[in-house]
């Protein structure tokens, strides 16, 4: 728990036990004097009163230091837009005057690393719109998000066989939540997939949008754990293991069912999209 936390209990702790004491007081003094009733509707108001004006004294730093802090995060996303957008402009121009091919493929190094950075920038821009509150629903094809989805994922597609079967029917949720949950979802069946003879299904059948992989499924008794924030089941595999977390987190908020299913050969994620699907 950071310093923010500690004192902001701290001193609602403070707070609270004053307010008790005031209680305390009240009721003491009326069981022995019942005349007198303006002067506990003085005390009700007057602890009511020091409440607010404690309250306000108190928490009032740490609002403000989350406004400059919110501030200050949304200067520097403005900011690191324009070079990265700058960088990618410059890499366009420079690719069309290059014939060498090693000098392309470093150049084309570049332009990937400088995407990469261009997905962090709108991922933090979605977070902190999120822990705002002021993520806009839009309604959005489920083929043209799986499609953004998957160009993401081109170098990796012509090592995997993929097989896909979707009807195109319309989404209305957070769609940028939802490119993060299919990113998350199609990596995690790239990376535990088969080492020979990969496959990757993706299916949607009316409610139902499914990704299988082929390969070592989940243990039955990890199923559960995987959605736990930093939970791998093979600590050499790369990644941080929060992007189930993330995902569950996002259906949770859509009310989206989701679950894992460990097979004999792989392992299938279905999500049930019936409360998010836009009805004509």
């Amino acid at each position: 728990m950071n310093f923010k936390k500690i004192y902001f209990f701290l001193s609602l702790s403070i707070i609270f036990l004053l307010i008790q004491i005031i209680s305390f007081l009240f009721f003491y003094f009326s069981l022995f004097n019942i005349d007198n009733l303006w002067i506990y509707f003085f005390l009700i108001v007057f602890e009511f009163a020091l409440f607010i004006y404690l309250s306000k004294k108190i928490l009032n730093p740490i609002f403000k230091s989350d406004e400059m802090i919110e501030s200050s995060i949304k200067n520097t996303l403005h900011e690191l837009n324009i070079p990265v957008s700058t960088i990618k402009l410059n890499i366009d121009l420079i690719k069309s005057t290059i014939k060498d091919e090693k000098t392309l493929a470093r150049v084309e190094r570049v332009k990937q690393a400088n995407e990469n950075l261009i997905k962090l920038y709108k991922n933090m821009e979605y977070q902190l719109k999120k822990e705002l509150e002021k993520i806009e629903l839009e309604e959005f094809c489920l083929e043209d998000a799986l499609n953004e989805s998957l160009f993401k994922f081109d170098e990796q597609k012509e090592l995997i066989k993929f097989e896909i079967d979707i009807t195109n029917i319309n989404l209305y949720a957070d769609y940028h939540g939802f490119i993060i949950v299919l990113d998350n979802l199609i990596s995690n069946a790239i990376k535990y997939n088969a080492k020979e003879d990969a496959y990757i299904k993706i299916v949607q059948k009316e409610n139902i949008f499914s990704i299988y992989n082929s390969g070592k499924s989940i243990l039955p008794e990890n199923i559960m754990l995987v959605f736990e924030r930093y939970f791998q089941e093979n600590t050499l595999n790369k990644g941080y293991g929060i992007g189930l977390a993330v995902i569950k987190e996002y259906c949770d908020k859509y009310k989206i069912g989701i679950n894992i299913e460990a097979l004999k050969e792989g392992t299938i994620v279905k999500l049930n999209l019936k409360n998010i699907i836009k009805q004509a």
